[in-house]
């Protein structure tokens, strides 16, 4: 699908642009061509952008001009003046109906959006950005389409057996999907710092969902942790598979062993997540992302090349490094994002 997007400038004057050609194009051609009518493009325009007055005031610019078209064409006293009169104010009026109608819609999603936006910000709160041996870094990108906020998750927590982190992806936007986040870590937050292993997490969360979710909504996810110089365990619900990013610069993804069915639905049936370990040591680096990283598509349709992306993890600044790819990946698809996207980074470093 075509995205048709005009500058603001040019929105704003495309209704004298109208009016002046209706006026050129009248007076030079005369008025057996029958374009005065058209005068009426400029209210109609004017509902565009702007505000009441502003469209108030084009209307009555627009009705001027018709009326002093309509006298130097010897129209007034005619069916036609007339007619062109009462269909340059017809509009006009309409025009303003419409500007006023926009504009409360506009104020209503710029409140729901402070709202959604506030609530996510309190959900998503920042990561700590040295947890033990790793340094964290994280980057969240909104789709910001209408009043879309999504349900992409991330949190790192210092437990009493090592860091533990997840990073997920709710289905469906909206503050449903906010709200379902917000049980997920919340679940989690309380899991990874009491339980003593990573398939206890899962279960705990896998309860706090059955007791939240209606239907068949479900949330991927990937859960992590990292004790000492023991490499790193995963535990994949249905999600993409992290990057794994060496030294050197080579890559690959720390795919699990099975698929998994994501959280939310019910592991009988289908198969539950196993553990499973990635060689994680000093100078490595782990790369979580959602599905927005890895299924952005550029306009030939292709996705996103995350893992031919390696040289961009190479900045000693872990910030620096995610805002490198972040902005790659705004390159690629070269529109603006149709989803989230949300990465966190863990670099091994030795104190």
């Amino acid at each position: 699908m075509v995205t048709l997007r005009f500058r603001p400038g040019l929105l704003a004057a495309l209704p004298f642009l109208a009016m002046g050609v209706v006026v050129t194009v009248d007076v030079t051609a005369g008025p057996g061509i029958g374009f005065l009518p058209m005068m009426a493009l400029g209210p109609a325009f004017a509902g565009l952008i702007g505000n009441v007055r502003r469209s108030a005031l084009i209307g009555v610019v627009a009705l001027v001009l018709s009326l002093m078209l309509s006298f130097y064409n010897d129209q007034l006293g005619e069916q036609r003046g007339y007619t062109t009169l009462f269909s340059v104010a017809g509009v006009a009026v309409a025009g303003v109906a419409a500007t006023a109608m926009r504009q409360r819609r506009e104020a209503e999603l710029a409140s729901v959006r402070s709202i959604a936006e506030v609530a996510q910000q309190v959900l998503l709160r920042p990561v700590a950005r040295s947890a033990g041996h790793l340094r964290a870094a994280v980057s969240y990108t909104s789709a910001m389409a209408d009043a879309r906020i999504g349900g992409d998750l991330y949190e790192v927590v210092t437990s009493p057996v090592g860091v533990r982190v997840i990073v997920g992806d709710v289905q469906g936007k909206g503050l449903e999907a906010v709200e379902t986040a917000a049980v997920v870590l919340g679940a989690f937050r309380e899991a990874a710092y009491d339980e003593p292993d990573l398939m206890a997490v899962g279960n705990r969360l896998e309860r706090a969902l059955a007791r939240h979710l209606l239907g068949e909504k479900f949330v991927t996810a990937v859960l992590a942790e990292v004790r000492g110089r023991d490499g790193a365990t995963l535990l994949n619900f249905g999600h993409p598979a992290p990057l794994v990013i060496r030294p050197g610069g080579a890559v690959d993804y720390a795919e699990p062993p099975d698929r998994a069915l994501p959280l939310g639905l019910d592991l009988e049936d289908g198969a539950a997540p196993r553990p499973h370990l990635v060689p994680f040591e000093p100078g490595d680096q782990l790369l979580f992302y959602t599905d927005g990283v890895s299924e952005a598509r550029d306009h030939t349709n292709r996705f996103y090349p995350l893992d031919e992306r390696g040289d961009l993890f190479k900045d000693p600044d872990p910030d620096a490094a995610l805002a490198a790819v972040r902005l790659d990946l705004a390159d690629h698809v070269g529109a603006p994002p149709h989803d989230d996207a949300a990465m966190l980074l863990l670099r091994y470093r030795d104190q």
